[in-house]
C-alpha cells in the first residue's frame, strides 16, 4: 500500500531529510557517482530521489476526530424525571442550611427574607 501525503507533509519530508543528508546523515538510497554528480550532491534532489523511490523510513500520524456520538448517546440515556431532580435540589438545599456557617453564611431564623411590594390605587 503506498501511502499518499499531502503537499505540505511531502514538503516536510524532504526538509527533514535534506537537512539529515546536508549534515552528512548516510544516503538510504545506493546512488552511482555519476547520479551524484547530475543531482550536483544537492541535498534537497537526494531528499527527493529517496522519497520517490520510496526508501525513507517515514510514518505520518495524522489527528482524528473524537466519536463524539458516543459520549452523546450517553448523556441521553441518563433521563432523570421532574421529582428525582427535586428531591435532589431539597437535599442539596437541607446541606446549606445544615452547613450555614461553615460555609460561611449567617444564620437566618426568620426564614427567607422576601419583600412584598404593596401596591395602592
Amino acid at each position: 500500500m503506498k501511502a499518499e501525503f499531502t503537499k505540505y507533509e511531502v514538503a516536510r519530508i524532504l526538509g527533514a531529510r535534506a537537512l539529515q543528508v546536508s549534515m552528512d546523515a548516510p544516503l538510504l538510497f545506493n546512488f552511482s557517482e555519476k547520479e551524484i554528480e547530475e543531482l550536483k550532491f544537492d541535498s534537497l534532489k537526494i531528499a527527493e530521489r529517496e522519497f520517490s523511490e520510496g526508501v525513507l523510513p517515514i510514518s505520518v500520524e495524522r489527528p482524528m476526530p473524537d466519536k463524539r456520538e458516543d459520549k452523546l448517546r450517553e448523556v441521553k440515556a441518563e433521563k432523570i424525571n421532574d421529582e428525582e431532580i427535586e428531591k435532589k435540589e431539597k437535599e442539596v438545599e437541607k446541606e446549606i442550611e445544615e452547613n450555614a456557617e461553615e460555609l460561611g453564611f449567617a444564620p437566618d431564623d426568620e426564614g427567607p427574607a422576601v419583600e412584598e411590594s404593596s401596591e395602592e390605587d
